[in-house]
């Protein structure tokens, strides 16, 4: 059955090749013609989401322990100029990957005539190694043994791709691909396996671990301008004063009864603001508040409103995920992502959304304090984010690898947690406008929810984004040709 199988795909392959060699000049690896899709996938969310599976080593830092587990990836061959078109390698951040989004990696993909290929991050979604995730087993959840993963993955991907063409020894070049944490990991697998890759885009990368990061809430202020952080900081003061009078009857009020902790009920509150300002939504949050001051109307209800419509509806926010006793539960679940990834935030990066000192949108009870009370809390003693190891391991904003393009939005408050001045071998640009925030040149405007292929007319300046990702396809081309002439993925 395996060779029949084998025999199928590479019939299938050698077919494509037949309709490639027509098309693309052969050991070229700059832009070419866009092809036209074959099917209606363009139309849906995903390009794929045809499940494969892998054996991953558990511990890719052991001599001694052998163990494996199952890792699930997608791989989309239809733009593919076999054999030797380039290999796009879109990383899985810290959630359920589900297939290959059809966003601007693949425009990317029809021009450079790339296959796809999404690895997804271990433990999350379908990859986890053990069916609990008490604190003893997340031990191997770490952003090293992630990028160690991304390398073997690679490797074995490469092999079988081989195996398929019947040839042996032949390396496509690979290009790579992450937005947020997953752009810290795009930039970082270049840095520390430059051998295996032309270059990547960090989009949105978050490679600058920050222990207090008050610059979040500073950027959601600056965006949010100055009539609509006004009313935001006045009705966080409303709520507070509320919490400490009627706690119960307001926690009913935005359907988060369930919150007993007040630091967790406010934590909320700031997230649901943030949240449309992170993803190219101002106005959903600004519009509704600052007619309700206008119009003299009671600020807490109006926001009531606003979380319940759009932060739980619209955007799809489950209200337990913020009550640390539900983030206590071990047994994996649809919201497993949220417990993962504190962890990842409580041992390695920290990037606690404190109050600023001063002139804050949120609730000056979202401190240092309530978030190493909440690690101690759902992970037990001993759990701390080394965010000193994590910045001497990869570099942080001084990080010295080359062949990278970082790209910011300019409302989005990871911004500054990512690298946004330019150096040598290490382009940086940042798109301004007022709409264009996390991950803008993947996701066009706004960023959530998805925007097919990445449009850009809805950003309020299209040709800011259209100039940024023109000067990423420019720096691909070069390395992607550098690799092709021969000279070495260094």
């Amino acid at each position: 059955m395996r060779e029949q199988e084998d025999w199928r795909i590479t019939t299938a392959l050698l077919t494509l090749l037949l309709v490639f060699v027509s098309s693309f000049p052969a050991l070229s690896y700059g832009v070419v013609p866009p092809r036209t899709l074959l099917n209606k996938l363009s139309q849906g969310s995903y390009l794929t989401t045809q499940e494969q599976w892998f054996n991953q080593t558990l511990d890719h830092f052991s001599p001694y322990d052998h163990h494996q587990f199952r890792q699930r990836y997608y791989e989309f061959l239809d733009y593919f100029r076999i054999p030797d078109g380039p290999i796009f390698l879109v990383i899985g951040g810290e959630g359920p990957c589900n297939g290959i989004t059809n966003d601007y990696i693949g425009v990317l993909a029809k021009k450079f005539g790339a296959a796809m290929v999404t690895l997804e991050h271990r433990y999350y979604g379908k990859s986890s190694p053990f069916n609990s995730l008490e604190t003893e087993n997340l031990k191997y959840l770490s952003s090293k043994q992630a990028l160690f993963d991304l390398a073997v993955f690679r490797q074995y991907y490469q092999d079988s791709l081989n195996a398929k063409l019947n040839r042996t020894k032949t390396e496509n070049p690979w290009f790579v691909f992450g937005g947020s944490y997953a752009g810290a990991l795009s930039a970082w697998f270049r840095l520390k396996f430059p051998h295996l890759t032309c270059g990547s885009l960090a989009s949105s990368a978050v490679v600058l671990a920050v222990y207090n990061f008050t610059e979040y809430d500073q950027q959601i202020g600056e965006s949010a301008g100055a009539e609509c952080k006004a009313v935001l900081q006045e009705t966080t003061q409303l709520i507070e004063h509320k919490l400490a009078t009627n706690g119960k009857e307001l926690k009913a009020s935005f359907n988060a009864d369930d919150l007993e902790k007040d630091g967790d009920f406010m934590y909320l509150i700031a997230d649901a603001a943030a949240v449309a300002f992170q993803y190219g939504n101002p106005d959903k949050v600004c519009k509704p508040m600052v007619e309700a001051k206008n119009a003299g109307e009671d600020l807490v209800d109006a926001y009531a409103k606003y979380v319940k419509e759009y932060y739980i509806g619209t955007f799809g926010v489950n209200v337990q995920t913020y009550d640390q006793e539900y983030l206590k539960k071990t047994a994996i679940n649809e919201d497993s992502s949220t417990r993962l990834w504190w962890f990842q935030v409580c041992t390695e990066v920290a990037f606690f959304q404190v109050a600023p000192s001063n002139d804050s949108i949120r609730s000056s009870e979202i401190d240092a304090k309530y978030h190493m009370d909440l690690c101690k809390n759902i992970f037990g003693e001993g759990i701390f984010p080394d965010v000193d190891a994590t910045n001497l391991y990869y570099g942080g904003t001084k990080i010295a690898g080359s062949k990278i393009v970082f790209a910011n939005g300019s409302q989005d408050p990871w911004r500054h947690a990512s690298k946004q001045t330019s150096s040598p071998d290490l382009p940086s640009y940042t798109i301004t406008c007022s709409n264009c925030a996390h991950c803008t040149d993947f996701r066009g405007c706004p960023q959530s929810p998805l925007v097919l292929e990445g449009n850009e007319k809805n950003c309020s300046s299209p040709d800011a984004v259209h100039k940024v990702r023109q000067q990423i396809t420019e720096h691909m081309d070069l390395w992607l040709s550098e690799c092709q002439e021969g000279s070495s993925y260094i």
